[in-house]
């Protein structure tokens, strides 16, 4: 039982609520203006509560031999859910956070401290900007996890964002980019096409029920310039708690259609989501 009592405060995005999990003893959820934005069991990292999260999580179990140390990049830290994941089952990876709201990182600094000797940094810094000057070939996973509200800001979703994300990763290495969006998917294809014009591989993890249009919801999009062990991912979607499927190939290009890469002077933002469909309760 979590004892615990509600955290509010203003932050730059918005007005931020950690909420203790009353079945978890020191577990906590993040919401950002009323949208879930992380949740976080301090005593177990390698919980992941949200269908996405796990869907990431598997992207890091799958990226190496386990165990394995890896660099990563996490674009959005939230409450460094996936940071504290990866430390966890794979101990002396590097990861750089990059988070844009500070006041956001100093309300998850003091009341969920990442421990000592995690190999995690935090960066104060926009997304976008902190990788433009990110070394090259200095990542083996880059995962963007980063809204604005519930919206990914447009400055993430064009070719020339994907080019320097492109430039970051090693050989082998992997970007995977939480996004939502529903039927007709004007921005899910839009955003496969655009990095697939960077990129030699692509594929999507998403729930079948979103991939046929009967809801709005996240999806991960994964972009490499080697091989994707699209078998191994079915795997570990398909078991689950919400199984996911793994679109790749002539699928995944049946998918994207005809939608064309954007460019900056193009980019929009990801649609709005309709009404309470990431609220809670």
């Amino acid at each position: 039982m979590n004892d615990a009592i509600a955290v509010i405060r203003d932050v730059d995005g918005g007005s931020a609520k950690l909420m203790p999990d009353v079945d978890r003893a020191r577990a906590w959820l993040l919401m950002v203006d009323g949208a879930p934005q992380s949740y976080v069991d301090l005593d177990d990292p390698t919980h992941l509560e949200f269908e996405y999260a796990r869907r990431l999580g598997h992207v890091v179990d799958c990226a190496a031999d386990r165990g394995e140390p890896l660099d990563i990049i996490h674009l959005g830290g939230g409450a460094l859910t996936l940071p504290r994941y990866t430390a966890a089952v794979r101990p002396g990876s590097r990861q750089h956070v990059v988070e844009a709201d500070r006041g956001l990182l100093r309300l998850v600094a003091e009341h969920l401290p990442v421990p000592e000797g995690t190999g995690i940094t935090v960066h104060a810094a926009d997304a976008r900007g902190w990788l433009e000057h990110a070394p090259e070939d200095s990542a083996d996973i880059l995962i963007a996890d980063v809204f604005g509200g519930s919206r990914v800001p447009a400055h993430l979703t064009s070719v020339e964002y994907a080019r320097t994300a492109a430039r970051v990763l090693r050989a082998g290495g992997v970007y995977a980019a939480n996004l939502a969006d529903g039927a007709p998917f004007g921005f899910l294809r839009s955003q496969l096409a655009t990095f697939a014009a960077e990129f030699e591989q692509t594929a999507l993890i998403a729930e079948p029920s979103v991939l046929r249009g009967r809801r709005f919801g996240n999806a991960v999009l994964l972009a490499s310039h080697s091989q994707i062990d699209t078998a191994r991912l079915a795997r570990c979607t398909a078991s689950d708690a919400f199984p996911a499927r793994v679109e790749h190939g002539a699928g995944l290009i049946r998918f994207t259609g005809n939608a064309k890469p954007v460019r900056d002077a193009a980019a929009v933002a990801s649609p709005e989501p309709p009404a309470g469909t990431f609220g809670i309760g």
